[in-house]
């Protein structure tokens, strides 16, 4: 169903997000909470008619049941909004950057590499069910691709099918994290994977947005996919090491750091291919990537024959998160 804006900003905020659209940005998930301000103006504040600090901290108020990255991803669209109306000649508000301090970095889980083979085997036999005969197809392409191409979830969940060029080896990854787009090659096996995938859900979805459909043939849930990734670990026998609960997000912090150790054990020189590792990331720059590098002892001297205690000083202390 296409919401209907009803608060007196509604035109304006139509009128940005089709601004973004035509600039190529999806807009999605922005476009979903510009609805839920849309519901909060047109209850607390009816007859507001442009941005005020007063209206804007009121939206800034923090939930009980809200963490500080949801909270802060709610106050970014409204931020947004604000600064197009002052490109458009407004007086509107624009809420500090600084609102909400983020969440103490996660300690990521960094798969093993019996691990992910265990995985894509409980993945490989997994079986259709009475309404979503592609199940099979649709998930273990979804969750390989974070791996292979250190994808964030949401960036695969919400992948078009016009967003996916297999003969180019091609994923154009549309307003992610900070609004930021980007391109992202694959490797011809990964793209053929996603080939097969295509064919065998359009036989039974040919009209389709969604690359990943659901059962219903919309974009794939955050919690359905959750569900299903936690009920392969079972089946794969991992359950994680203390506070570092597997994660489906701990495929891109697995990427990452594969791929350093794979470039060590051939002799690459960090300095140069590390802005590669940031760009292919969509990182704006190389701070944010080595958040998601980090030199597990074990499984450096398994992969690439360095000494863990000697490879620790290649990469800076981060404290933060991208």
């Amino acid at each position: 169903m296409i919401y209907t804006f009803k608060s007196r900003f509604a035109t304006r905020i139509q009128e940005f997000i089709a601004q973004k659209n035509a600039l190529g940005f999806g807009y999605l998930e922005s476009s979903r909470l510009l609805r839920d301000f849309d519901r909060f103006c047109l209850t607390y504040f009816p007859d507001a008619d442009s941005l005020t600090e007063n209206l804007c901290l009121a939206w800034a108020t923090k939930k009980d049941t809200e963490g500080n990255n949801t909270f802060r991803n709610r106050m970014m669209p409204v931020r947004e909004f604000a600064r197009y109306l002052n490109r458009n000649g407004e007086t509107a508000y624009v809420l500090p950057p600084d609102i909400a301090r983020k969440d103490t970095p996660y300690a990521p889980y960094i798969y093993t590499e019996a691990e992910i083979l265990a995985i894509w085997d409980v993945l490989d036999h997994l079986i259709p069910r009475s309404g979503f005969p592609v199940r099979q197809f649709v998930i273990p392409a979804m969750v390989k691709l974070l791996y292979c191409c250190g994808l964030r979830p949401a960036e695969a969940r919400r992948l078009r099918v016009g967003d996916v060029d297999m003969d180019k080896g091609r994923l154009n990854i549309m307003e992610s994290k900070q609004h930021r787009s980007r391109i992202v090659m694959m490797t011809d096996d990964v793209a053929e994977m996603l080939s097969d995938c295509n064919t065998a859900v359009s036989a039974v979805m040919p009209d389709r947005e969604p690359f990943f459909p659901n059962s219903e043939g919309g974009f794939y849930g955050k919690r359905g996919l959750e569900k299903t990734f936690r009920q392969t670990l079972m089946k794969a026998g991992i359950d994680g090491t203390g506070r570092r609960s597997p994660r489906l997000y701990d495929f891109r912090h697995t990427f990452a750091t594969h791929r350093l150790y794979h470039w060590m054990c051939e002799g690459k020189d960090l300095n140069a291919m590390l802005p590669y590792l940031s760009a292919y990331m969509g990182h704006a720059q190389l701070s944010d990537t080595y958040y998601y590098i980090h030199l597990v002892p074990g499984l450096m001297e398994e992969m690439s024959d360095f000494a863990f205690s000697s490879a620790e000083v290649l990469l800076p202390e981060v404290e933060t998160d991208e």
